[in-house]
């Protein structure tokens, strides 16, 4: 956010990247310009009084009032700065310029960006979902205004990647996008080739670049590569329009049709975090690595996504966890610590997995808040409960649920991660060994060329920590 006329000129933002852009146009004697953007980068542009001491939640009702969304909109939606290097949701109480003036601290304190990165990099206020508005709330929207800001959110973040989707999913998101965006299904203008020309305004840009890879290419003579546009254009063909409804009432049912279809996905509505986990150590030097991801945290739990792949690594509502944050006196790296219920070769066993990442603070903190929101809900429907029938069954004693593992890219995908096993035996908390990879020697055994016999060395030196 550059801010003119404050302290000299500031760092003016670079026009490449359309994430640098200024939020603050221009400083009069009394009031300031500020240019807050929505998702689809529509810029509202507000003259605000005293911007050195506007609170965040002043400026979000100037933003209400200027979008005409009625009173609820309020917590629906949340004022964020955002950066290609952070996002932070602000607080009620914050003073966005005074936030702005602290950025470079805080990209020094939650970021590895290089120096030059951080002296460049500037945010922009941003009017998005409300981490912390629950998903049963948003089914009862019927505002269409209100209903357009959240769906291109969702798109956004579902042609991002951000949401991993099935290839299911996505073309039936995908349709509906074809159906706001170009009305309709018409068979003479909505073809396969037209839709193939703007395959990337309707599906995630990883699955539309798959088709343009050099290894693709290679093997374009023998191997038939998938036509997304054909799953496009029959779940366009498909979808639904009621009879004698004005274009109005149609619009707003299909973004209502998207959303729910949106809130199937466990991390719909997350705020999202940068990090990196280890790699499970393959072949027989054990080599390992690590894995960049991105850690979704909304009021149900907790989502590991690996960056490249856009698949989920690993899934947890909160009652299915344990959580811990251990900064570099403790270790040599920021760590957040994920504990869950798994197996070891049919034992069952405690599961930690590391998330290496200077944002480990920020993780656990929203973490801690998410459950007291959701102990005071539960304290709030319990009390009303108890007004209404004074007799209530005692609690049961519930345990945390054992992890389900399927094919589709929402669910966990356990065997891809390298976790600390253990088990606690009475008071002694025994590490389990990790299950060996192939030995050299087992390979060479089992090409029969060899009468090899392998020396028998003591027990211990052949256990891997």
């Amino acid at each position: 956010m550059e801010m003119e006329g404050a302290d000299g000129a500031a760092v003016p933002p670079s026009l490449a990247d359309r994430s640098h852009r200024s939020s603050i146009s221009s400083m009069c004697a009394r009031s300031v310009d500020v240019l807050v953007y929505l998702i689809d980068d529509t810029v509202v542009q507000l003259s605000v009084d005293s911007l050195m001491s506007v609170t965040v939640h002043e400026l979000h009702r100037i933003v209400r009032d200027a979008l005409q969304l009625p009173e609820y909109a309020m917590e629906v939606f949340a004022l964020w700065l955002i950066s290609p290097l952070l996002e932070v949701q602000l607080k009620p109480k914050h003073q966005p310029y005074k936030v702005c003036r602290q950025w470079q601290e805080l990209l020094l304190r939650f970021t590895d960006c290089q120096e030059d990165e951080i002296m460049q990099d500037e945010p922009s206020l941003q009017f998005r979902r409300n981490v912390f508005f629950p998903k049963r709330r948003e089914l009862q929207i019927e505002n269409e205004a209100v209903l357009r800001l959240l769906y291109e959110e969702a798109k956004f973040n579902i042609l991002e990647g951000r949401y991993p989707c099935d290839v299911e999913d996505c073309e039936q998101l995908g349709a509906l996008v074809c159906r706001l965006q170009l009305g309709p299904y018409n068979q003479d203008q909505h073809t396969a080739c037209a839709l193939k020309e703007k395959l990337e305004a309707f599906l995630p840009a990883h699955l539309c670049r798959r088709g343009h890879s050099l290894l693709t290419a290679l093997w374009k003579r023998g191997a038939k590569q998938p036509a997304y546009e054909q799953g496009l254009l029959q779940a366009y063909q498909a979808v639904r329009e009621e009879a004698a409804c004005e274009e109005p009432e149609a619009l707003r049912q299909h973004y209502q049709a998207y959303l729910q279809r949106c809130h199937q996905l466990p991390y719909y509505g997350c705020a999202f975090f940068y990090g990196e986990i280890d790699k499970p150590a393959q072949g027989f030097l054990h080599r390992g690595g690590r894995k960049a991801v991105s850690v979704a945290i909304s009021l149900e739990g907790v989502y590991v996504m690996d960056s490249k792949e856009k698949h989920v690594l690993l899934g947890l509502r909160f009652q299915e966890l344990s959580w811990d944050h251990t900064y570099p006196d403790e270790e040599e790296e920021h760590i957040l610590w994920l504990e869950f219920d798994g197996e070891n070769e049919g034992t069952l066993v405690n599961k930690l997995l590391k998330i290496y990442s200077k944002q480990a603070e920020l993780m656990s903190g929203l973490i801690e808040y998410c459950l007291e929101l959701n102990a005071a809900a539960e304290a709030s429907a319990l009390e009303n409960s108890t007004l209404q029938s004074p007799t209530l069954p005692p609690l049961a004693n519930k345990q945390r649920p054992k992890l389900r593992r399927q094919n589709s890219v929402v669910c966990s995908r356990i065997q891809h991660l390298a976790t600390i096993d253990y088990i606690e035996d009475g008071k002694e908390i025994k590490r389990v060994k990790p299950k060996r990879t192939a030995s050299f020697f087992t390979r060479q055994f089992s090409h029969g060329a060899t009468s090899y016999s392998a020396v028998q060395a003591p027990a211990e030196s052949l256990e891997q920590g």
